[in-house]
């Protein structure tokens, strides 16, 4: 694992703690939840480039703005997901040398 890989887990767990914590505020905390979720999609497609940064935005959206759902650690599950799970073994390949 990268430095770079370890801020990115840090950088994860920290936007999920952050998002969990509107649960502890009664009452307010719902209405927090308006101005944390379109900051929490613009972190993570910052995050993650591309199709699965675009993909990903627009769920923790949806998971934070949806009222109960969050306890999800959806920055620290996308984490896993591209650093962990989905991991992409190296092909082997086949380097032809000619000798002159």
């Amino acid at each position: 694992m990268t430095i770079f890989n370890n801020k990115m887990l840090v950088k994860s767990i920290t936007y999920d703690l952050i998002g969990m914590a509107t649960i502890a505020i009664p009452f307010i905390g719902p209405f927090l939840d308006i101005i944390w979720a379109p900051f929490a999609a613009s972190k993570m497609r910052e995050m993650y480039p591309g199709k699965k940064g675009k993909l990903a935005a627009v769920l923790v959206f949806l998971e934070e703005i949806l009222p109960g759902t969050d306890i999800i650690p959806s920055f620290t599950l996308m984490y896993l997901y591209t650093f962990v799970w989905k991991r992409e073994t190296l092909k082997p390949q086949v380097i032809e040398v000619k000798s002159y």
